[in-house]
């Protein structure tokens, strides 16, 4: 990642959130735009199936949203 990337993300973490959801909507928007996607809404659905199967037949509880955001603030810090 380089030095412009970094401080533009620093800079968009002290957003409020529901800028920083609209933002990343966009960006990811603008991913879906570049035509090598392939099916990502049907690749999506099907992880969040299999994924709501685990839970409901007890193979996983999840991660607390509080632990993951807390993780995922953590890594993007680091990079």
């Amino acid at each position: 990642m380089s030095a412009e990337v970094k401080q533009l993300l620093h800079e968009a973490l002290k957003l409020p959130t529901d800028d920083r959801a609209e933002l990343a909507a966009e960006l990811l928007a603008s991913l879906d735009e570049s035509g090598d996607s392939g099916d990502v809404e049907g690749a999506w659905a099907a992880e969040i199936e299999r994924r709501a199967r685990r839970v409901l037949a007890g193979e996983s509880s999840g991660t607390p949203w509080e632990e993951v955001r807390e993780r995922f603030g953590r890594d993007l810090l680091k990079r």
